[in-house]
């Protein structure tokens, strides 16, 4: 299997293994930094050793290759494909427009404003600790955090580009393609290979995706599962 096949797991192993929580065969993200978790293998003493490690009534999410049953105590809350996207080609961003668009570096002051934006526009899990996986940039506009963009799961040779979103108000404006750029271009100085995961039905991001060179991998089962109380 390649490592993007299981990406979780294999950032909880390798280079996010400080966040892990868990044993050899299921762990978990703090649900503060995000509510990933992995397998090593959908079996259900995978499920079972997961659930051991998840608090009454916590909600984790699952990036599997095919749909899988849940044991007692664990239930399904949503189940859709989750398309994989890895960056093939880079786009030119030398012109002095793509220069000074006025991006910076989100800062921990800023997490207030993160979290409100990601409360808002739904990108995907996003919590109070999630600055805390990489690096975050945002546009600012008259003095409101109007898009952000940044880096959540990492694994050897691998970073994935997450939390693309942009405020309702801020809209139309080419901040997540530029914010996309940016992350995606900071990856690849460090000699890695951006990836990122879209919804299906989001023709409309995983257009301004495939723009930046982004190609489809493969087609995840996403499970968003849930410990009962």
């Amino acid at each position: 299997m390649h490592p993007l096949d299981n990406p979780i797991w294999n950032a909880l192993t390798t280079r996010q293994e400080n966040f892990a929580t868990g044993d050899t065969v299921a762990r978990k993200f703090p649900a503060e930094v995000t509510t990933l978790a992995g397998l090593a293998e959908p079996t259900p003493e995978s499920f079972a050793a997961l659930a051991r490690v998840m608090a009454p009534g916590e909600v984790v999410g699952l990036f599997l290759l095919r749909p899988a049953s849940l044991p007692d105590g664990l239930s399904a809350m949503r189940e859709l494909p989750l398309v994989q996207m890895w960056q093939e080609n880079a786009p030119d961003s030398s012109s002095k427009q793509e220069q000074n668009w006025g991006g910076r570096e989100l800062q921990e002051q800023d997490v207030p404003e993160m979290v409100a934006l990601a409360k808002l526009t739904e990108p995907g899990p996003f919590g109070t600790r999630t600055r805390e996986l990489g690096c975050y940039v945002g546009v600012r506009r008259n003095g409101q955090l109007a898009a952000m963009a940044g880096e959540r799961l990492k694994l050897p040779g691998y970073t994935e580009v997450s939390a693309v979103c942009t405020h309702p108000e801020h809209t139309g404006h080419g901040y997540a393609t530029r914010l996309v750029a940016e992350i995606a271009k900071r990856i690849r100085a460090r000699g890695e290979r951006p990836f990122l995961h879209v919804r299906q039905d989001n023709a409309r991001a995983a257009d301004i995706y495939q723009r930046l060179g982004f190609v489809q991998r493969i087609v995840f089962h996403l499970m968003v599962a849930r410990k009962a109380t």
